[in-house]
């Protein structure tokens, strides 16, 4: 396989606005990237692309070697993981969260009249065991708290043994206890070399867990800057990225950023 994602000129227009414009990306085997931004950057909407749950406007978006437009959908989004606080209001609150997991093998949302084996069933419990939410298997999904929804849904994301991993702001919404436990979790997965291609999107650097290897920038739809994780996340693009003054610093691979003090 070529690029896992191969993003050429993309543009989304919605409603007269131009929610992305002329993004050209590249991600490959092995990778795992970051994209930063302010609200409003095109973040979501890079990944609505990404999961191939949205098509461009103009320029033309290759998912996991597929040119979408010229691609069976729902052959295609089996083979990525997604978890959004989008998809995750599609969710059936009355779901089981065992079923919430199993229903990603046929990348469905609600269980219906599908069919599944003992390996699906084995698998689900197994990623619920990892995340360290087995207890809750016979709950409801929508009596979880923010932090087990997450966790449930990072379980989700992975039941298809997905060849690209899409997580938009996974860490929204948990308090300092729970986000570092999600940090570390995603610092696993990066370093396992069985992992799929990783995309994470964040606002913020603290949540950029080790084991990733390059970022981008965003503001406005445009791209500011991509590549090694190193190179991108310096103070000038950081502060045109968001539009103030700030200071960057690394330390035992984690980040910070403070308004920059002259």
């Amino acid at each position: 396989m070529g690029d896992v994602l191969d993003l050429d000129g993309v543009t989304v227009v919605r409603g007269g606005s131009t929610l992305l414009d002329r993004v050209t990306w590249s991600v490959t085997e092995g990778e795992r990237w970051v994209v930063l931004g302010p609200n409003g950057a095109g973040k979501t909407t890079l990944m609505q692309i990404a999961g191939a749950r949205m098509h461009p406007t103009s320029g033309t978006a290759d998912v996991l070697g597929e040119r979408l437009g010229a691609v069976d959908l729902f052959e295609l989004r089996p083979r990525i993981g997604l978890s959004s606080a989008a998809f995750a209001e599609t969710l059936p609150a009355h779901e089981k969260v065992g079923d919430v997991v199993l229903t990603a093998a046929y990348a469905v949302a609600g269980r219906w009249r599908e069919r599944y084996d003992d390996f699906d069933e084995r698998r689900a419990g197994d990623l619920l065991k990892a995340f360290g939410v087995a207890h809750l298997a016979d709950r409801t999904f929508g009596t979880l708290s923010e932090g087990e929804r997450k966790r449930v849904q990072l379980a989700r994301s992975l039941m298809s043994d997905p060849e690209l991993l899409l997580l938009d702001e996974p860490a929204a919404g948990l308090d300092l206890g729970g986000r570092e436990t999600l940090v570390a979790d995603l610092a696993e997965l990066a370093g396992d070399r069985r992992s799929p291609v990783m995309v994470l999107v964040t606002h913020h650097v603290e949540e950029i867990p080790p084991g990733f290897t390059h970022a981008m920038l965003m503001r406005e739809g445009r791209v500011v800057s991509a590549g090694p994780l190193d190179e991108v996340l310096t103070d000038d693009a950081l502060s045109q990225t968001f539009g103030v003054p700030l200071q960057v610093r690394r330390d035992a691979n984690r980040w910070t950023a403070r308004m920059r003090q002259d």
